[in-house]
C-alpha cells in the first residue's frame, strides 16, 4: 500500500487515523508495519466496508474533504471491495537517520561491504549491488524505468534492488528517481580509494 506524503505526515500529526482502498484482496495485515516519507506507521485493522457506509466524518479522518473524495480515489473494480484500514504512527524511520551519516569508519566500511556481499551471492542474477550503486550516484533523479533501461534491466525487479539498497542507508527515494545517500557515498568513495 502506498501513501501518499500528505496522508502519511497526516497520520504522523494525528490527524489521519484510516485510509480506504479497493482491492480484489487484503493487501495488508494488521500488526504489520510499512514506511513512509514521514516514518514507520502501523496497520492496526483491516475491514470490509460498503462505499456508501463510508461518511464525511470517516472521510475526513482519512485526510479527504468528505465521503465522495473518497469514493472517487477508488482504483480497480468497482466490483472490487473497499476496506477501511485503521493506521497509526510508529516512529520516525532510522534509515533517513542511517542514510545520512556520511563519516564512516573502517568497521561501516567493512559491514556494508559484507551486507551488499550477502546481497551480491543472493542473487539469481549474480553481482548487482556495485553497479546499481553507482549507476544512482550517476543519475540522481533518473525514473526508475529509465535507470532500469540503462542497466539492462526491468523496472520491477531494478525497484526491489534499489530498496533493499535504501534499506541499508545507501540511497534515497525521491519524488521521481532515487539519489545517494550520503552514506553511499561515502561508502563509494571509501572503496574506489582503495
Amino acid at each position: 500500500m502506498i501513501l501518499t506524503d500528505r496522508v502519511a505526515r497526516g497520520i504522523a500529526s494525528g490527524e489521519v487515523v484510516q485510509v480506504f482502498r479497493r482491492w480484489a484482496t487484503a493487501r495488508v495485515r494488521p500488526g504489520t508495519t510499512m514506511y513512509t516519507s514521514a516514518g514507520i506507521v502501523a496497520i492496526v485493522s483491516v475491514e470490509p466496508i460498503a462505499p456508501q457506509d463510508i461518511s464525511d466524518e470517516d472521510a475526513r479522518s482519512a485526510g479527504e474533504r468528505d465521503a465522495a473524495a473518497v469514493r472517487a480515489a477508488f482504483r480497480g473494480s468497482a466490483h472490487d471491495p473497499v476496506f477501511r484500514i485503521a493506521v497509526r504512527y510508529v516512529g520516525p524511520d532510522d534509515r533517513v537517520e542511517l542514510s545520512g551519516r556520511a563519516e564512516l569508519s573502517r568497521h561501516d566500511i567493512e559491514e556494508i561491504g559484507a551486507a551488499l556481499a550477502g546481497l551480491d551471492r543472493a542473487s539469481r542474477r549474480g553481482p548487482w549491488t556495485g553497479e546499481v550503486l553507482r549507476a544512482v550516484a550517476a543519475h540522481p533523479g533518473r525514473r526508475a524505468a529509465d535507470l532500469a533501461a540503462s542497466l539492462d534491466r526491468d523496472k520491477d525487479s531494478l525497484k526491489l534492488d534499489i530498496r533493499k539498497l535504501k534499506n541499508l542507508g545507501l540511497t534515497r527515494s525521491l519524488e521521481t528517481g532515487y539519489e545517494i545517500a550520503p552514506r553511499g557515498a561515502a561508502y563509494l568513495r571509501a572503496v574506489e580509494a582503495e
